[in-house]
């Protein structure tokens, strides 16, 4: 049988997702296993690494089971969690630790000591990202020194390190461990102009070269993957991080195309045409998509750590809110927050901020204030935090008008996306299709098969809704202005940045 289907397979940071498209990029069968988080301290976050591709492996075997076969998939794409990270055994193909997850800040010192260093500026210049935690260096490098399995693997030559799309290449059907251009630009390891993994970026890091994935392109003939639940391989035909998915699956190949997923946090993309871009204050630079060496199409990037996972803890943990799906609900109670502002930093302030000590600030209550107040200030919030990547992404971009175009889960909020609407200052259009990602790694894969070219792949992404700005540009000024001096009071009030200041 001649396969007719194409596969994505979507291993993000709280599930692991299988989608098969067929020609018409329908979903035909869909197959989802959620992954738990851990966060053993304050501040980090880690998974079970085995766990990761258990997961994988099950809903690969169930979209499978489904389509009556792997004779159907003619080709298939794998998306990973971007910056989280994995160390194993390269002999024995054991996981080392728990999987480190981008979220994570237990490296802040390493980063802290790197700074302290002076290299900063060249990191940010060779690479196109600032010193953080949240990238996959300080992560490795931690690794190494706090780990002793670890660094016993180093010293004897058993050490792999990976992002989790090296992990699962080298467990399912290939002891090759491969990432490709768009993931390994997330680690600060990563040569943005040379495409390549860099020399002395790795003796920065402290970082052997010789526990690197091979780097392969995003797109093309990537080998198979396969394990003996499935009956049989499936081709590999891309491989690329999920947020460079979802650009893709919103159309992405477009010059200027800028899009915003809503997920555990909120990513905001924008193409930026086939030269690394100098990007504003605060925004990063990162390949969408490419192969090593050349040639690559770079896209600005910006990234809110806590969206939906800050709306999960405000239910989960806290017990102050209704689960995320009821928000809307709630909210609608109220015209507006009544004063209440939330800073959703469960781990620190992405870009453009990149504030590692902030903490999750909560103010404005009176005795006024009621749950519905608190629904619609973190929906507020989560619609600020946005606003802020897209206001300093916006001098790079040709056009301030471009719509912005969201997928998600939280996009089905109707107050989140007036909220961005407003606050953003320009059209907002929700996708059709969700699962930007999924569908984004689809197109890929069936570009890397040649059953597509780029400009048949930006034409499949499809909106439902658009959704134009309806407040005055003084107005949305005046909201913008009040959320960044809050922002600024909120940092203040970190513990770590008062200790530091007595």
């Amino acid at each position: 049988m001649t396969g007719d289907l194409i596969l994505a397979i979507d291993e993000g940071t709280s599930s692991a997702r299988a989608i098969a498209y067929d020609a018409d990029w329908h979903p035909v069968a869909t197959a989802t296993r959620r992954l738990t988080t851990d966060h053993p301290q304050p501040g980090w976050a880690e998974q079970d690494a085995e766990a990761i591709v258990v997961a994988v492996v099950e809903v690969v075997a169930e979209v499978l089971e489904a389509v009556r076969g792997p004779g159907r998939i003619a080709a298939a794409g794998l998306a990973n969690q971007g910056e989280t990270v994995v160390a194993w055994d390269r002999h024995t193909g054991a996981a080392l630790a728990p999987a480190v997850l981008w979220s994570c800040r237990r490296s802040q010192e390493i980063v802290e000591r790197i700074t302290a260093d002076g290299h900063g500026a060249w990191i940010r210049e060779r690479t196109g990202l600032p010193l953080d935690p949240y990238f996959s260096a300080s992560k490795l490098r931690w690794l190494l020194e706090e780990v002793p399995t670890v660094a016993s693997a180093a010293e004897s030559g058993r050490l792999a390190f990976g992002t989790v799309d090296a992990w699962v290449t080298a467990c399912l059907g290939t002891e090759i461990a491969r990432t490709d251009p768009s993931t390994a630009s997330r680690t600060q390891l990563f040569a943005l102009a040379d495409l390549d993994w860099d020399d002395d970026l790795l003796g920065v890091w402290g970082i052997p070269s010789t526990t690197l994935p091979m780097l392969v392109p995003t797109t093309g003939d990537l080998g198979s993957l396969a394990h003996p639940s499935w009956g049989g391989a499936i081709p590999l035909r891309a491989m690329v991080c999920d947020q460079q998915a979802a650009l893709a699956g919103q159309g992405g190949h477009r010059a200027a195309t800028i899009k915003a997923t809503f997920g555990t946090g909120v990513f905001v993309l924008a193409n930026a045409g086939e030269a690394v871009p100098p990007p504003p204050d605060g925004i990063l630079a990162t390949v969408a998509w490419g192969s090593p060496g050349g040639p690559a199409t770079y896209a600005l990037d910006g990234g809110v750590f806590s969206a939906g996972a800050f709306l999960a803890w405000l239910h989960d943990d806290i017990g102050l809110l209704d689960a995320p799906a009821m928000l809307d609900r709630l909210a609608s109670q109220v015209p507006d927050a009544g004063g209440a502002r939330m800073l959703p930093a469960l781990a620190g302030l992405g870009a453009p901020w990149w504030d590692a000590d902030a903490r999750v600030t909560i103010s404005g209550l009176s005795a006024a204030t009621r749950r519905p107040h608190l629904a619609r200030a973190a929906l507020d919030a989560i619609a600020q935090r946005t606003a802020d990547i897209v206001e300093a992404m916006t001098p790079a971009l040709p056009s301030a008008t471009v719509p912005l175009r969201v997928d998600g889960g939280l996009t089905g909020s109707d107050l989140l996306v007036d909220r961005l609407a407003d606050l953003v200052g320009r059209p907002v259009d929700v996708a059709a299709d969700p699962e930007s990602t999924a569908l984004g790694t689809a197109l890929l894969a069936a570009i890397g098969a040649g059953r597509l070219d780029e400009e048949a792949a930006a034409a499949v992404a499809g909106t439902k809704r658009r959704v134009e700005p309806r407040l005055g540009e003084a107005a949305r000024r005046a909201e913008r202005s009040a959320w960044i001096e809050f922002v600024h009071a909120a940092r203040a009030l970190a513990p770590e940045r008062l200790t530091r200041s007595t």
